[in-house]
């Protein structure tokens, strides 16, 4: 009840009612509607401003019912049939004695008397003119109501069709046509996506030249590996874990993998031609990833390695290390004359070397006992 301000614009209303008890509204908005007479603002005390912009308001007579609203100051009729009658700017400001602006536009005194008087000239014409239109209102709502029902018709058949033909189809600004046009709207929101076909996007897995390009449209984390030791390649695809097997589809060509997931493709080069009629894909039951082990087409032929040979070559080694530690210890320990005494030859070492080593020892002592004594003269 204390609201002040009330916004009612495009909401299909077609008739004014149940405003009487808001006692301090002060502005209602109305545009936008398909209101055809002004009625039931008795109650409304503090209304100071009414907008009918856009409406279908023909009866201009009905303005009288807004006689009893002392504060009204502020009224907009524009885009409103009843705008285009002779003297309805005259007949307005002389009905409605408390209005200050009418469209947007100031009424000054001297307009509201040469309104005042031309009133009773005016008011019959505009009698005249409100039977001659509300005549013609009810042709066109019986004309409107065949072509939108045949509009209806045509939309069942083809809906896109429909579609364009609807909004290039031109009708008369009437409540029934802006009603239709609120339905249709809604009637394409709701419509569900899978009966609006979509342009779908065409996918490029190989060019116009036959070059294989590598997508990931599912976004899925793979390895690849080259196993030269067996000849193969292996491919690590992580497939989501809890997808069904039934959505997925594997094809292995001579130069590229590809799997189908969803609708969606995972496509490999390989470096090399393969066998496929060899390759297995199999998916494994705890990660649900999917492994292929794809054999080359040029095989590589490798020596294998016996384990009889290798164990022999390893005991030959071994051997030959035991023989050398033997000769070194031959080497070192030898008789020399008749003397029974074993001398080793680390042990020996030249007499110079030995010499050379006890003198450089012997200065170098020498150098840190010795202390110099300024007193003493330089010898000459």
């Amino acid at each position: 009840r204390d609201l002040k301000i009330l916004y009612l614009h495009s909401n299909l209303i077609s008739k004014i009612e149940n405003l009487s008890r808001l006692k301090k509204l002060e502005y209602i908005n109305f545009t936008l509607n398909n209101i055809t007479r002004i009625e039931n603002l008795r109650g409304c005390e503090s209304l100071r401003k009414l907008d009918f912009t856009a409406n279908f308001i023909g009866e201009l007579t009905s303005v009288k019912s807004l006689q009893e609203n002392y504060q009204l100051e502020e009224l907009y009729l524009t885009g409103n049939p009843c705008t285009e009658f002779e003297g309805y700017r005259e007949f307005v400001i002389a009905t409605l004695p408390q209005l200050l602006i009418l469209d947007g536009e100031k009424i000054k005194k001297s307009e509201r008397i040469i309104a005042l008087q031309k009133y009773n000239r005016i008011r019959s014409e505009i009698l005249e003119q409100e039977k001659l239109y509300l005549k013609h209102r009810q042709y066109n709502t019986e004309d409107m109501k065949e072509q939108l029902e045949d509009s209806w018709n045509d939309q069942e058949k083809c809906y896109e069709e429909s579609q364009s033909n609807f909004w290039k189809q031109q009708t008369k600004n009437t409540p029934q046509s802006r009603i239709e046009i609120y339905k249709h709207m809604e009637k394409s929101r709701k419509k569900p996506n899978s009966e609006i076909k979509k342009p779908k996007i065409a996918r490029k897995l190989i060019t116009d030249d036959g070059k294989i390009l590598n997508v990931n449209e599912p976004k899925l984390d793979f390895e690849f590996i080259d196993d030269e030791e067996n000849n193969c390649y292996k491919l690590d695809l992580a497939v989501f874990r809890f997808l069904d097997t039934s959505l997925l589809e594997a094809d292995v060509q001579p130069n590229y993998v590809r799997v189908k997931v969803k609708d969606k493709y995972f496509q490999l080069l390989l470096p090399g031609e393969v066998h496929p009629d060899r390759s297995t894909c199999q998916r494994s039951q705890t990660t649900g990833h999917l492994v292929f082990i794809i054999p080359k087409a040029d095989e590589v032929i490798t020596g294998r390695k016996c384990l009889g040979n290798s164990n022999s070559s390893i005991n030959n080694q071994e051997e030959k290390k035991n023989t050398s530690e033997k000769q070194d210890l031959n080497t070192k320990n030898r008789k020399i004359g008749n003397k029974s005494l074993l001398y080793s030859i680390d042990k020996i070492v030249d007499i110079k070397t030995n010499q050379n080593k006890e003198f450089v020892s012997h200065s170098k002592d020498q150098k840190e006992v010795f202390v110099d004594n300024p007193d003493v003269p330089p010898l000459l």
